[in-house]
């Protein structure tokens, strides 16, 4: 489990990792494709600020439970910038921006839209975290970012209250990609349940003011909203970003990140199957493209070694 006692890549043998960093991945992708229908199965019960501060208290108490005896020294100093840089960006403005979007949009088609985030980590870890930044990233990057365009397009022509659910989600894919480039470094110095639960809390902090909110809206929910809020809170943000964080720490991110683009398929085929939804022909046609754009972005030119 991502969880236990970090293994550190100088010491551990490389299959060793790309099996552990494997499961960590699918693991997430699954989970993370699970949110996005869960966000819009209790939708109905919770507001954006409530199901975040709602979703985030469960996580801690869960992740709590594993991190904390584990913890042998807090942050120092410094060290606290980024964990409340990635706090307030990924744990509490995503998921504010993605929930409200989710009262718009359809389950697929956010997912498909918070897939650009994979687009700029690539282009965040080439410049900030020295990974790479080949031609064929710029050129899948526009490709993608057509595809975007055309989900955007196909929103405006049914509402412009859907127009605002798109640039809510470009907003959480912003903040998303952001959050991962900061929160590398710190995976040399915390564990990934250490890591993500120091995020949790202060996204946590962040949110209280919904608190009464909150309370008013679990009082009034139907217990099947309230089991899935709890569902949000343990597996898809507990599990799922502790999983993320560990194979961040075994892999770059840029690469990591590519791997992401296997959730708006998983989100679909869950939504389909859950929900009934199916997203417009618009929403699959724009994210096929995105699709085509990443996969672009995996080339490498010839001649011309890595830098």
């Amino acid at each position: 489990m991502a969880t236990s006692t970090p293994i550190s890549p100088a010491t551990t043998p490389s299959r060793t990792i790309s099996k552990l960093g494997i499961a960590a991945v699918i693991v997430t992708v699954v989970l993370w494709a699970s949110a996005f229908v869960g966000i819009r199965a209790v939708g109905p019960s919770f507001s954006p600020g409530s199901l975040t501060l709602g979703r985030l208290v469960v996580a801690a108490v869960a992740l709590g439970i594993v991190a904390l005896p584990r913890l042998k020294r807090w942050p120092k100093g410094r060290e606290w910038l980024p964990i409340l840089a990635y706090g307030v960006m990924w744990f509490a403005g995503y998921n504010l921006a993605l929930n409200a979007a989710e009262h718009m949009l359809d389950a697929g088609t956010s997912a498909m839209l918070i897939n650009v985030s994979p687009i700029l980590i690539a282009v965040l870890a080439g410049v900030i975290l020295k990974e790479g930044f080949p031609r064929w990233l710029i050129i899948g990057s526009l490709v993608a970012f057509g595809g975007v365009a055309l989900i955007a397009l196909g929103s405006g022509q049914r509402s412009t209250a859907d127009v605002a659910g798109v640039l809510l989600c470009l907003l959480a894919a912003v903040l998303a990609a952001v959050s991962v480039i900061v929160q590398k470094p710190v995976l040399r110095t915390f564990s990934a349940a250490q890591a993500t639960w120091f995020g949790i809390m202060v996204g946590a902090v962040c949110c209280l003011p919904w608190a009464g909110q909150l309370v008013a809206e679990v009082q009034a929910a139907p217990l099947p909203a309230t089991l899935g809020l709890v569902y949000l809170g343990i597996f898809p943000t507990a599990i799922a970003f502790t999983t993320w964080a560990y194979a961040l720490s075994l892999i770059e991110a840029g690469k990591l990140a590519a791997t992401t683009y296997l959730v708006p398929g998983t989100t679909i085929l869950i939504s389909w199957a859950v929900l009934k939804e199916i997203p417009t022909i618009w929403g699959l046609v724009g994210g096929v493209i995105c699709l085509v754009g990443v996969g672009l972005t995996r080339r490498r030119s010839r001649g011309i070694s890595p830098r």
